[in-house]
């Protein structure tokens, strides 16, 4: 921790050297913030909405601090370390990498259980299922507290630097890219694959080298970084709904006033719209970018696409066998996407009459 202490009094003194408003610098509580990715990435522009709404309405009380670049803390465990020890407030995340402090919060990162954004949006807006998975990781961690779940990028696909993906067979012995964290990991593995644990900023020049032949993410993840330079086939499997977390210290959060607390609420919201909002509009040009750079577009068919579930049908057995409370979460999991499906459908019959 003694790098993170560093970086932050570090970061702090060149923030109390510019020129602040008068607001940011009276602010009662400040919201330490790191972010992986630089200033021109969706998640800032998230957060300078977030910090916006909080400052405005707080009139001044409560101000956000953004460190991007990885320039606080590294690595999604450090970061949630940081964030134990108090030295960082709020932290975005994936699925995977909570569940290395609460390994059933990983199951959210299962293959292939989310049909569509309506779906994966109804779960994560339903009530019991949000308090069950804020609880669960209030109870694992102490203090580290779930706000919403946004998105982060629309959906996972695998996505190659040589030959291209249309079947489970053709991962076999392919070196692919996933956040360190074990469920993608055990996914490439399921599908006879070769799954290298590589932090974002390293991916570009993992793909570049060689260290990888192709990787797990989403088409504006991908355009963003530039990852179409050496990426040249995507196969839209859809494997998995690029789910954003956002955490807040629960020692700070509770810290302020009911009224503060209230505004800070607010904020994530405006966070969470933001973000389910952005990849829908943005994955139209990103494509295009893609195309644009020699890249191809593999659409599967529904029986291809089932093929690939059957593919990865043992993800449920291995993550239920990893810890006996892991059957409770998916239980608790799937009944809320079957509800959630059931509701989609209805209203869409509803609504085709």
């Amino acid at each position: 921790m003694s790098v993170l202490k560093r970086a932050l009094a570090a970061s702090a003194v060149a923030l109390s050297l510019s020129a602040l408003p008068a607001s940011a610098q009276e602010a009662e509580f400040k919201l330490v913030t790191p972010l992986a990715t630089g200033e021109d990435n969706y998640n800032y522009q998230a957060v300078q909405a977030f910090r916006h709404l909080v400052n405005t309405k707080s009139n001044g009380r409560i101000d956000v601090e953004i460190y991007t670049g990885g320039t606080l803390c590294a690595s999604g465990r450090e970061c949630f370390e940081g964030m134990q020890a108090g030295l960082v407030d709020i932290y975005q995340s994936n699925f995977g990498e909570p569940g290395n402090l609460w390994p059933a919060f990983a199951g959210l990162d299962l293959p292939y259980m989310l049909r569509d954004d309506e779906v994966a949006e109804c779960v994560f807006d339903d009530q019991d299922f949000m308090s069950m998975l804020r609880k669960g990781m209030l109870d694992e961690t102490g203090n580290i507290r779930l706000m919403v779940v946004s998105n982060s990028g629309g959906w996972r696909n695998f996505a190659t630097t040589g030959k291209p993906i249309k079947t489970p067979e053709d991962v076999k012995g392919m070196k692919l890219r996933t956040i360190p964290a074990e469920i993608q990991q055990e996914l490439v593995r399921q599908l006879g694959g070769a799954p290298t644990g590589i932090s974002w900023p390293e991916v570009y020049t993992s793909l570049a080298t060689g260290v990888v032949e192709g990787t797990k993410n989403g088409i504006t993840d991908i355009v963003a970084m530039n990852f179409q330079e050496h990426l040249k086939h995507i196969t839209l499997d859809g494997h998995a709904y690029m789910g954003g977390t956002w955490f807040i210290n629960n020692d700070k959060f509770m810290s302020m006033p009911e009224d503060l607390r209230k505004i800070v609420v607010e904020g994530f919201d405006v966070i969470e719209q933001y973000l389910r909002a952005y990849p829908k509009y943005h994955e139209v040009r990103s494509y295009k970018a893609f195309t644009d750079a020699g890249g191809t577009i593999h659409s599967l068919s529904n029986e291809e696409k089932a093929a690939f579930r059957q593919a990865a049908s043992g993800m449920e057995t291995w993550f239920t066998g990893q810890d006996p409370a892991n059957q409770a979460f998916l239980d608790s999991y799937n009944a809320a996407i079957n509800q959630c499906t059931a509701s989609v459908d209805a209203r869409l019959g509803a609504a085709a009459q």
